[in-house]
């Protein structure tokens, strides 16, 4: 028989009229909690839980979240804390919302004269968005060590008004301003604005609104629609997970609910055929499915979900990490999202490892007996999908002693993006040289120097492989120790594969401050120079403990890279290194630091051209780890600098760097 027509069939047997006992209350929240289309001016949604509108039921939703249309310039609007805030965007997928304070919205010219509110119980700030300082009607320009930016539309009668990035150091006095109110900003917008960007004003860029998360069903209403159930509220038991089902309402998930009785032949009967039929239903379309797709796992949305539309290209880029792209497929394995969430014990606060530019760390534990750390990406934003995908894409690849390991991951098409790492134990090398682990004093110079060493050998591992892959974000909190305290380099959201013809990438210069290559930064040419230049940082981080970026400093000290330089130029490398290890008592442990401070000086230039490749870097780290001589580092070699063992003269800064 035709196998299409044998679908049809039971197509038709299947969903023939079979009247399953249920209770009427039940299936009428059911029913009425169904995801609803609702259009307010050019926003159109499928309203579901946790939001209501006029004519919804109140137990599909909570009052918090009521929604209403008004103006004749239609305007989605919603009460925060009392506060009305005008609706952007709805992103059910990350539980997220765009939103502008709606009496700014209102302002031709946007004049934030009150700070932004927030109810905490239902709602977070997301890592998207950056706070700007507001500095209103003030009669003189406040002392900063920092940029202020005029907001030129708010010129009055009582004076002018300023702004700020929130996370800009350096404000001295705020003097003869009436006052001062923090903004949540979409960060994107507000580097462009701050950047002095010609498509970018002040009032454009607060109308750009900013983004909430949404707590209520974060962890729990997901699989209650996976499970066929629909969200809800129970005003009686507020904390309760309520998901109503077809036949009755139960807490979080369909699954669990009992069969009721039924003692009649008839309804035993239409069961068990009911029950045949789903099975030749099922493995019909089975056969067909094998037949057509092979076994390739699916995964779907639930209709109350809107997928977003950079879901297709997510998946096409996912098939890539499968199929290699033409290269060698990546042994890459999926894990269900429930697995992970009881790996973390749902993500509890007691698991987190630390909180890193993309995502939170969990420690977790497997079923299958293994210890992992799980990052759990912040949202699931073009931006941050291909970092995900890139360093899936990267690390399935990648096989050395000194990499972490990665386990697998979560489909593009899962609740939340997870990526599952082998668990290293021992915490960061800036935990152990400026962070919460300083005072266990466990970074011996022996134990500096094997570091250095082993992420040295890594990254030579990354430039070695067909094709080079640059790090591009090589920092001491990258840099896992296990408990033996070895290396494991690791993160590699940034990492950018490199073409092996090519001398350099042209990209936007992206990493941490502090450790990013002067060159990269004003020309946009990442090379694998790049990586050599941020690994210095380290090595100076290493022999100093200091911190890589210290506002606390001397304003010409703030920067540990331009701090050594200097240091070392001018004979100075004793107030540069950590007096812990030894560099005035040990004649030994002295000419090792001098040798690895020479080192760091060479990779520190501001012309890559004169930095040594991370492979030479590696091959002097052994030697001076081996022989402690002087012959491993070339002095010979013109571009390199005057040898810390010979006469010391002040040399003039490297010239700039022209592109």
């Amino acid at each position: 028989m035709n196998p299409n027509a044998l679908l049809l069939l039971l197509l038709a047997l299947a969903l023939s009229p079979i009247s399953p006992s249920f209770s009427q209350t039940a299936y009428q929240r059911f029913s009425d909690c169904a995801p609803v289309p609702f259009s307010c001016g050019n926003l159109h949604l499928n309203i579901s839980y946790p939001f209501l509108i006029e004519g919804r039921s109140s137990y599909c939703g909570l009052s918090t979240f009521f929604l209403t249309c008004y103006g004749t310039d239609p305007k989605l609007i919603i009460s925060i804390n009392y506060q009305g805030f005008q609706v952007l965007h709805v992103d059910y997928v990350n539980s997220v919302l765009t939103v502008v304070d709606l009496y700014l919205a209102e302002q031709s010219c946007s004049q934030p004269f009150r700070n932004t509110t927030m109810d905490f119980v239902h709602f977070e700030y997301t890592e998207l968005d950056r706070n700007l300082t507001i500095y209103t009607n003030c009669s003189v320009l406040p002392k900063s060590l920092v940029p202020l930016y005029e907001i030129a539309c708010a010129v009055g009668v009582f004076g002018r008004s300023y702004y700020r990035l929130e996370n800009s150091p350096g404000i001295e006095a705020v003097g003869g301003c009436n006052a001062t109110v923090l903004v949540p900003m979409n960060q994107t917008v507000a580097e462009m604005l701050v950047s002095g960007s010609d498509s970018m004003n002040f009032s454009k860029a607060v109308m750009a609104g900013f983004t909430v998360r949404w707590l209520p069903g974060i962890e729990w209403c997901g699989d209650c629609v996976s499970s066929g159930g629909r969200c809800g509220f129970n005003s009686s038991s507020p904390i309760e997970h309520t998901c109503f089902c077809a036949n009755a309402s139960t807490v979080d998930t369909c699954y669990s609910l009992p069969q009721g009785k039924d003692n009649s032949a008839k309804k035993v009967i239409i069961g068990v055929c009911a029950g045949i039929g789903g099975f030749l239903l099922a493995s019909a379309l089975c056969f067909l499915c094998y037949r057509r797709k092979g076994r390739r796992r699916h995964f779907s949305y639930s209709d109350s979900i809107t997928v977003p539309p950079y879901s297709k290209s997510i998946s096409r880029k996912m098939a890539e990490v499968e199929v290699g792209n033409g290269s060698p497929a990546y042994p890459t394995h999926f894990f269900y999202y429930q697995e992970l969430l009881e790996a973390t014990d749902f993500f509890n606060e007691s698991k987190e490892l630390g909180d890193g530019g993309f995502g939170t760390v969990y420690k977790g534990k497997l079923k299958d007996g293994r210890a992992v750390a799980i990052k759990r990406l912040y949202d699931n934003s073009n931006k941050r999908v291909e970092q995900y995908v890139n360093e899936v894409k990267i690390l399935s690849g990648l096989r050395h002693q000194n990499l972490v390991s990665l386990y697998g991951c979560t489909s593009p098409q899962s609740r939340e993006l997870l990526l599952v790492y082998e668990l290293v134990p021992n915490g960061t090398v800036a935990d152990h040289l400026h962070g919460p682990r300083t005072k266990e004093g466990n970074l011996s110079w022996p134990v500096r120097i094997s570091i250095a060493i082993e992420t040295a050998d890594a990254l030579a591992y990354l430039h070695a492989v067909d094709p080079p892959i640059i790090h591009r974000d090589v920092k001491t909190t990258n840099i896992l120790l296990d408990k033996e305290f070895h290396v494991k380099v690791g993160d590699f959201g940034l990492s950018r594969l490199f073409p092996i013809d090519a001398s350099h990438v042209s990209t936007a210069p992206q990493g941490t401050p502090g450790y990013v290559d002067p060159e990269y930064y004003h020309c946009y040419q990442l090379t694998d120079k790049s990586d050599v230049y941020s690994f210095g940082v380290v090595l100076v981080e290493l022999i100093s403990s200091k911190l890589p970026v210290d506002i606390t400093r001397e304003r010409n000290e703030i920067n540990l890279a331009s701090m050594a330089i200097h240091k070392i130029q001018n004979c100075e490398l004793e107030q540069l290194v950590d007096p812990s290890l030894g560099f005035m008592s040990d004649v030994r442990v002295k000419t090792m630091i001098t040798l690895v401070a020479e080192l760091a000086f060479r990779c520190l230039q501001n012309d890559k051209d004169m930095r040594p490749s991370i492979k030479e870097v590696l091959e002097v780290l052994r030697g001076i780890e081996n022989d402690n001589d002087h012959r491993f580092l070339p002095s010979s070699d013109p571009s390199s600098p005057d040898s810390l063992f010979g006469k010391c003269t002040s040399r003039s800064t490297t010239p700039n760097t022209s592109c």
